[in-house]
């Protein structure tokens, strides 16, 4: 779909992963029209966000945990389809249920200041000049690759876990993983059964979750990624504060010595990788579960960051420009959160685009006329 012009809306929602279609369905709900009052991009080739670039074998009974969206229960999926087919199917029907009519693919390249109080939203398809901004991009596109001595002299493979496709790529090769989070473990155990040898070093000593995880507890593990959000440090993410949650199969697998965590080696070699007091370990693959970071480039021209590196918010609003928010960022950045910010996006930017609240109702009263 192509535009000639500039095109005027209300609001563009970058994004339609977990956050995105949130901010989308809330804004349907509140009485704007999808192509007329608000449009969503997604630079994706098809429904899912991050999701559907997930690795084949990481099956729906093996995720972390996924929300499901509001409005529209997840239900009668098979464990043992991978979750790439399962959530990527969800996030289809459910664009179709509510007619949510997000363009795809569409690239962002910038978010700038336009005219007469408008952003301007130029894009793969024209440009749009919405009056608010809802930025759901996600990490999925930066993956953090970190750097060591001797990467450029490693004979072997170096990739990152975004690039992983199954173990089957890994039989017979000695592996070592870099990585303390979910996907290093989830790959790791993996990799174990088919590969020669495997060697799980991160950086620091992993901490694992014992017994349930209810409200409480997350909640004050938002709270640390919120507190450096407000100090305008880039945010961790909401896992990294939690920890990794204990299972049957981790049990096994630390009893197996397949989780015998090592700390961080101190350069790769053309061989292997080589620690400070002399240890060595040969290897032909370095597979970096390392995690990712917010993909905000197409913002730059706006100026959001802090001297520190991150972007300061009240709620999901940037403090630098109250027209824009960012949905899926720092303390939302969970499928419970994605959702949540959604909703208070869409709350906040309807209050400002009216000008004021509505005579008579509150702060609950207005949030619950958008809520599931």
């Amino acid at each position: 779909m192509n535009y000639s012009g500039v095109r005027d809306v209300e609001v563009v929602v970058i994004g339609a992963g977990q956050a995105g279609l949130a901010a989308a369905f809330h804004l349907r709900r509140t009485g704007w029209v999808p192509d007329r009052d608000f449009v969503a991009l997604d630079h994706s080739p098809r429904p899912g966000g991050a999701w559907q670039f997930r690795w084949p074998t990481l099956t729906y009974d093996k995720v972390h945990g996924m929300h499901a969206l509001p409005g529209m229960e997840l239900t009668g999926a098979d464990p043992r389809r991978p979750s790439s087919e399962v959530i990527g199917g969800y996030f289809a029907r459910y664009e179709e249920t509510f007619g949510l009519r997000v363009h795809r693919p569409v690239s962002v390249s910038a978010v700038r200041t336009g005219d007469g109080g408008r952003l301007l939203v130029e894009t793969s398809e024209g440009a749009y000049a919405p009056r608010a901004l809802i930025n759901a991009t996600g990490t999925w596109d930066r993956p953090f690759w970190p750097r060591f001595p001797g990467q450029d002299v490693f004979a072997g493979r170096q990739l990152h876990s975004a690039q992983y496709a199954g173990p089957e790529d890994f039989r017979g090769a000695r592996v070592v993983v870099v990585g303390g989070g979910t996907s290093a473990v989830q790959q790791l155990l993996e990799l174990a059964p088919v590969a020669a040898a495997t060697t799980w070093v991160t950086r620091r000593p992993p901490v694992f979750r014992e017994g349930p995880f209810g409200e409480e507890q997350g909640r004050a593990a938002v709270a640390l990624v919120a507190e450096r959000v407000r100090q305008g440090l880039p945010p961790q993410s909401v896992v990294s504060v939690t920890g990794l949650p204990m299972t049957e199969a981790l049990r096994q697998a630390r009893a197996s010595g397949v989780l015998a965590r090592q700390p961080l080696f101190e350069r790769l070699t053309p061989d292997g990788a080589a620690w400070a007091d002399g240890r060595t370990v040969e290897a032909d693959v370095v597979l970096y579960a390392t995690g990712f970071r917010a993909a905000l480039d197409h913002l730059a021209p706006l100026r959001l960051r802090e001297p520190g590196g991150g972007i300061r918010m009240d709620g999901t609003r940037t403090l630098r420009d109250a027209r824009v928010h960012l949905a899926g960022y720092g303390p939302s950045a969970s499928t419970i959160g994605a959702n949540r910010a959604g909703r208070a996006a869409v709350r906040d930017i309807r209050r400002l685009l009216d000008g004021s609240r509505q005579p008579g109702r509150d702060k609950g009263e207005l949030a619950g006329s958008v809520a599931s």
